[in-house]
């Protein structure tokens, strides 16, 4: 979908330009803002691998296993069809760790196997779990506690005070969190949102032709 409104924007860039007679500025702010934007992607490389690394050694040293200890209480509220020991907690703990770095691509693969993990919790393979409702909309709009992404954009670009975005994106993003979390848990208790009988068994019938 992104891909369509990437060319619609592009198309409408281009018709626009060449309407108002200035299709070449807009070519020359395309090729411009390209090599900015690689500019800005290679300047990324140092700290996301700085933020990798600690990660990587927080893994290694057992500190995500304390982390999902501290938040076991919160995580059983958020997730309570999901074992505490199973992978799928702790690829979302990951997940949200990364999230909580300001550290989107990193958070990524993380997520991607959360959902899979909590896939294979799911007895009805074509409709989404409660969990994974919980937990898109927590990952989607994460708490962000150090926006470091954000923060070496804003250090390449020269900005003089790159950090003091921090207590705007602490506030927004635990502002989005709880909106998000919160709808998610009480559209779960609609019963429109709800897994009806006959859906149930056309689920079961599914994957038992399937078998």
């Amino acid at each position: 979908m992104l891909n369509y409104v990437w060319l619609f924007l592009m198309v409408c860039a281009l018709v626009f330009g060449a309407i108002n007679g200035k299709l070449k500025e807009v070519t020359e702010a395309a090729f411009q803002y390209a090599g900015i934007a690689v500019d800005i992607a290679l300047g990324l490389i140092g700290i996301m691998a700085l933020w990798l690394g600690i990660m990587r050694i927080g893994e290694k040293a057992g500190l995500i296993q304390l982390l999902a200890r501290a938040i076991r209480p919160i995580t059983r509220w958020l997730f309570p069809g999901v074992p505490s020991e199973h992978p799928a907690m702790g690829a979302m703990i990951l997940n949200i760790s990364a999230n909580w770095l300001g550290l989107g691509n990193a958070a990524t693969p993380f997520g991607i196997k959360a959902m899979e993990e909590l896939q294979k919790l799911n007895p009805y393979k074509d409709t989404a779990t409660d969990a994974m409702v919980v937990f898109l909309a927590l990952n989607t709009a994460s708490i962000t506690l150090i926006p470091a992404s954000i923060i070496a954009i804003r250090v390449k670009l020269g900005s003089a005070a790159p950090w003091e975005i921090i207590g705007t994106a602490i506030f927004a993003s635990t502002v989005a969190t709880i909106t998000a979390v919160t709808f998610a848990k009480l559209f779960q208790r609609l019963p429109v949102f709800r897994i009806k009988p006959a859906d149930t068994t056309a689920s079961s019938t599914e994957e038992e032709s399937r078998s």
